[in-house]
């Protein structure tokens, strides 16, 4: 399946429009990378641990949307575009959301 974040595909005719699909992922952050995050804030640097739980997040959200084009019978999704968020909870904690979203299409190969 062809992912793109274009609105073509370059030298492919599109046949068909299917329908806007889309995959969400939730993960949570746990204490101990909320703490060494808050701590890369105050001294600098990257954040292993939230790089991780995003990549991993980016992918099941990429995944779902995929299986939801594959259900509508489309071999391509354009447009794609993804959300991240971060959702904080009432307990101090946080969650990690990513959308991906784009248009699910047919093309002639």
């Amino acid at each position: 399946m062809i992912l793109t974040t274009t609105s073509t595909l370059q030298g492919k005719e599109i046949t068909q429009y299917c329908g806007i699909v889309s995959g969400e992922a939730i993960l949570g952050a746990n204490v101990f990378r909320d703490f060494f995050a808050s701590i890369r804030d105050v001294v600098g640097g990257r954040s292993a641990g939230y790089e991780k739980s995003l990549r991993e997040a980016k992918e099941t959200a990429i995944k779902e949307m995929q299986q939801a084009a594959v259900a509508l019978g489309a071999n391509a999704i354009i447009g794609i575009d993804l959300d991240y968020e971060t959702i904080n909870s009432s307990g101090g904690g946080s969650m990690l959301m990513v959308a991906a979203s784009g248009t699910a299409v047919k093309y002639n190969p």
